[in-house]
């Protein structure tokens, strides 16, 4: 290779470095302490779905609870259980963030009827 392709090879391979740094810098800002609780609850919640699925879940619940993760966890506790299965699965979602270190106001849980 001549000089001049190598110069130009050296600063093209500096340059994708620089760019490939300053996005991963930017991917690892700090998050605050409702997104990481949010981040950790949506993988509880994927992980609960899939172990137990949803069969007893109604289109309700799961719309609210849709809503509640959608909302980044922020919106007012507004998922109702109704049946034995949306019942048991609120208390494993219970267990399950406080072993995330999530308090228990945080859960989406509450039937204001």
């Amino acid at each position: 290779m001549k000089r001049p392709t190598k110069l130009i090879a050296t600063l093209l391979a500096a340059s994708i470095v620089s760019v490939t740094s300053v996005a991963f810098a930017q991917d690892s800002q700090p998050q605050s302490w409702s997104e990481v609780k949010c981040a950790r609850y949506k993988k509880a919640w994927s992980e609960a779905l899939t172990r137990r699925g949803t069969q007893g879940l109604g289109p309700e619940f799961l719309a609210d609870h849709e809503a509640f993760l959608a909302s980044g966890c922020m919106a007012q506790a507004n998922v109702c259980p109704k049946s034995a299965e949306e019942l048991e699965l609120a208390n494993i979602m219970v267990i399950l963030a406080m072993n995330a270190g999530t308090a228990s106001t945080f859960l989406p849980f509450s039937c204001r009827k």
